[in-house]
């Protein structure tokens, strides 16, 4: 008996494989029409990505032809751990990938002004969003989550920035070059950071409760982490992609990369920390091993971009329920906690941006760079329902504000820049770069 209890179950198979394939191909296929077709407008792929899970999910789908969504999006838990294991998976390394296109080296070379843009524009939203969540009625709060780990969440929903959105609309608008785009860059880097150290937090609270030794535990954990993967863990790293290149296959330095995000991933979802601030991490670590190493990686940059985000993108897409803002109570917290997002990194990036004696168009780029949530907010919300910590209702809201927060700054952006003269550094670095590009 104890010997058949040790066997392995028996592989998946049947109907629950083909249809989970089937629920892959139409989110994947659905997400990459729509996101080309995004980019034909303008607009981030990352909006037609998230509308090609809105239009399959219950905003549409599910109304128009309900048997066939129910055949296709069965409301069986076991196909949708199925299906959330796929997206897991694509954001991890998504994650990864950020961590490996951080210029950390960037920020040290200005770090008083990155940190005194980037902290207001960190603590004001996060106050208010702190605020809000405490304030908001108790129907928009789930059933047995406490309201001050649901303000938590929901202030570290508000003062986060997105990378990824940040530097595609800086090259988009030829402004990579401006010293304003880099300070941008850079104050946009140490939010995300802190952004992701704050998730890991609250996700602690959301695991092990409110309970003082529960919290220490968690703050223990993450520092301990923090100093081994900085360390020992950063030495390790280096070795093994090091002696990956000895290889001369590209595929090799790949597959030890997505091995070590996998591996940061699991030890700090095993801390009860969250699984994303691990792959964070292990991509900072990998950068750090130099460029060669970053090189080989550009197969699993595409892998990830085309297929493993997308997919995850569509799912968080799918979550969504528009219906929902019918109710006219979520409807006025949508519109307040997007006023508040807005208004708290404006107002953040523009009081940072002033003490560092920058000027008043200067400060107005930075706040709209900064204002974009994209990638980042939507990865927040789907870790938030997925702890149980949001609603349906109020993951739609902090998705929609994450859409209409990208929206927002290239435009804004672009009339502010427009104002800002161009000096001699940013003239050499632009002709530096333009040479670069010719010579490649």
């Amino acid at each position: 008996m104890a010997l058949a209890s040790a066997l392995p179950l028996p592989p998946l198979g049947g109907s629950a494989l083909s249809l989970l394939f089937f629920q892959i191909a139409v989110l994947l296929g659905m997400a990459l029409l729509l996101g080309r077709l995004a980019v034909r407008l303008s607009l981030p792929p990352i909006v037609g990505e998230l509308l090609a899970g809105l239009i399959v999910g219950p905003s549409l789908f599910f109304w128009i032809a309900p048997s066939a969504a129910d055949w296709l999006f069965p409301h069986q838990p076991e196909q949708w751990h199925l299906l959330d294991a796929v997206g897991q998976v694509g954001v991890v390394l998504l994650v990864g990938i950020t961590g490996m296109q951080l210029d950390l080296r960037l920020v040290r070379r200005r770090a008083a002004t990155a940190v005194g843009v980037s902290l207001p524009g960190l603590v004001i939203p996060l106050g208010l969003g702190i605020g809000a969540g405490l304030l908001l009625p108790a129907t928009l709060i789930m059933q047995g989550t406490e309201r001050i780990v649901f303000a938590l969440f929901l202030g570290v929903a508000m003062c986060v920035s997105a990378i990824p959105v940040i530097a595609k609309t800086l090259m988009d608008l030829k402004l990579m070059h401006r010293n304003i785009g880099q300070l941008i860059l850079m104050s946009g880097t140490i939010d995300d950071v802190l952004g992701w150290l704050g998730l890991s937090l609250v996700t602690a609270m959301a695991t092990v409760g409110l309970h003082t030794a529960g919290v220490l535990r968690s703050v223990l954990h993450l520092v301990l982490f923090i100093a081994i993967a900085a360390g020992p863990g950063r030495l390790a790293v280096r070795f093994i992609l090091r002696r990956t290149l000895r290889s001369g296959d590209s595929p090799v330095t790949m597959a030890a990369a997505v091995a070590i995000v996998l591996l940061f991933s699991a030890v700090t979802n095993l801390l009860g920390l969250e699984a994303i601030f691990g792959a964070l991490v292990a991509g900072m670590l990998v950068a750090s091993a130099g460029p060669e190493v970053i090189e080989r990686l550009a197969s699993l940059r595409g892998v990830v971009t085309f297929v493993l985000a997308p997919v995850f993108f569509a799912i968080a897409g799918l979550r969504m329920n528009l219906t929902a803002l019918a109710d006219h109570q979520v409807l006025f917290a949508g519109l307040v906690l997007l006023l508040i997002a807005i208004v708290g990194k404006f107002a953040g990036a523009f009081v940072g941006a002033r003490i560092c004696r920058l000027n008043r168009w200067e400060a107005l780029a930075l706040g709209a760079g900064m204002n974009a949530r994209g990638v980042v907010e939507v990865v927040v919300a789907m870790v938030g329902i997925r702890l149980g910590v949001l609603s349906t209702a109020m993951y739609t809201v902090i998705v929609l504000i994450a859409i209409v927060t990208s929206l927002m700054g290239p435009p804004i952006l672009r009339a502010a820049m427009a104002r800002v003269e161009i000096d001699a550094e940013e003239t050499l670095r632009h002709e530096q770069n333009r040479m670069l590009s010719a010579d490649r």
